[in-house]
């Protein structure tokens, strides 16, 4: 299977690119969804990464603690 990846650098300060990411991803959801469901895709995994990190970390999904997941971030489009 293949898979569609998009990689936009973002601003350096986690809590920006956070913030920045889930404008992102709420925008492109609201525009293309119709587009999407008609296509048969059903959701979309994403997650905020960092160029320094080797892991493939999601900055989006933390812990109490301050630990990221490796969980991707998910919208479902059923």
């Amino acid at each position: 299977m293949f898979r569609l990846h998009i990689d936009i650098p973002l601003d350096t300060d986690e809590s920006t690119a956070a913030a920045l990411s889930e404008t992102i991803v709420a925008q492109l959801a609201s525009n293309i969804t119709p587009t999407l469901r008609d296509k048969g895709i059903a959701e979309v995994n994403y997650r905020l990464g960092n160029d320094e990190d080797r892991q493939k970390s999601n900055y989006l999904i933390k812990t109490e603690s301050g630990h990221v997941a490796n969980k991707k971030s998910r919208v479902i489009f059923a």
